[in-house]
């Protein structure tokens, strides 16, 4: 499971530092489960462990195997949020898609604001434990024209489900000032001296330019959406598909995948269905091996659903340039406070700035003509 940071200047954020043992307590005093083995898994602002549980101690039809998250001491003071967030994961779950769902705590809780001990210091972080998905995430494995089409028509189902998601806190989902939050692109102003003069800097520069001038005007012009926000190849968990006529020929079974988990809601926010393919195309780029076409089968997949109106489709490009300088500036600037976790934050930039070059020098025209004729052509 992958986490995106969440950019803030104030308040301050600490991220949870708790130990194998203080998880193990959780778990125990929580929910009521024996721990059987725990492992940390990787998360950048919160924490997250896998938790084993003594099939002994099982109660109900859960799984043994689950995740604990330790929310970071910021997003653990919004329960509107994290709480709007987790119903929609069980909404989208009891619709069919594979997205985590919260186990209940013995006072029939989803998450437990708790005061741990770290070091010295006492901090208060929102805990919740959710089952734990099969498969392997999307980035880990080759990525082919079909997982790309299945991905944007998961995409879209997605969207169109969360349409009728309803539930009290639905206003925490607005975040106006979410740095995350494709609407505010125009932000990353005051974060671009975290970029050195040259080339990289100036593409950025102009990009967030003709953000101002050609996206925020025209919002109105955009179908309203409730969006997942991160729907990336860290994200995505696959399967192969097994079936009796595919067992004979591993070759195929290699390449049909099935996708088997929906993970990490928390860049979860109100935009528009144009935000969520943009987003989707610009991480599903970064692994593939010919990522210019893996915009167009994304595209194909999304639009087999629901079919884009033309002034989203204009806007995609732009919407995915803009994507890319999110994720790479924001990580650089987290790199001067964080440079201990470098290795971590340039997980993007390790092939981002080359395929953002590559869109730029191709332009606009050239790329739109690549992803249309791709979607022209579905991989069904």
């Amino acid at each position: 499971m992958s986490c995106q940071m969440s950019c803030t200047e104030k308040p301050a954020l600490t991220k949870p530092s708790l130990s194998e043992a203080q998880a193990v307590e959780l778990v125990e005093r929580l929910y009521g489960l024996k721990v059987s083995s725990v492992q940390p898994m990787p998360c950048y602002d919160d924490q997250n462990f896998h938790i084993l549980v003594s099939e002994s101690q099982e109660i109900g039809d859960h799984s043994k195997s689950y995740v604990l998250k330790v929310m970071n001491t910021v997003d653990s003071q919004d329960a509107d949020l994290i709480e709007a967030q987790t119903q929609a994961m069980i909404f989208l779950n009891e619709k069919g898609f594979p997205s985590p769902t919260p186990i209940s705590t013995i006072d029939s809780k989803i998450m437990s604001l708790e005061t741990i001990g770290c070091g010295e210091e006492y901090k208060t972080h929102m805990v919740r434990l959710l089952t734990y998905l099969p498969g392997t995430p999307l980035s880990q494995m080759p990525i082919g024209p079909q997982i790309l089409y299945k991905a944007g028509q998961t995409l879209a189902q997605m969207n169109q489900a969360l349409a009728e998601f309803q539930h009290p806190t639905l206003k925490s989902l607005q975040r106006q000032d979410f740095l995350w939050k494709l609407s505010n692109t125009h932000m990353l102003d005051k974060y671009l001296h975290a970029l050195e003069e040259g080339s990289d800097r100036q593409i950025v520069e102009q990009i967030i330019q003709q953000f101002k001038e050609k996206i925020l005007p025209n919002l109105s012009k955009f179908r309203k959406s409730l969006n997942h926000g991160d729907f990336s190849h860290t994200n995505i968990l696959v399967q192969p598909v097994h079936s009796s006529t595919e067992h004979s020929n591993p070759t195929h079974l290699q390449q049909e995948l099935d996708i088997s988990g929906i993970l990490d809601f928390t860049d979860m926010n109100y935009g528009y269905c144009v935000y969520d393919v943009a987003i989707s195309i610009m991480y599903l780029m970064l692994e593939s091996s010919d990522p210019i076409r893996a915009g167009g089968h994304v595209l194909s997949g999304y639009e087999s659903v629901t079919p884009l109106v033309p002034e989203e489709r204009d806007a995609v490009f732009l919407l995915v340039l803009c994507r890319f300088c999110q994720s790479l500036v924001l990580a650089r600037y987290n790199i001067l406070l964080y440079p201990e976790n470098e290795e971590y934050l340039l997980t993007t930039a390790r092939t981002g700035w080359k395929c953002l070059h590559q869109l730029w020098s191709l332009g606009k025209e050239a790329v739109e003509k690549i992803w249309f004729e791709s979607a022209k052509s579905p991989c069904t």
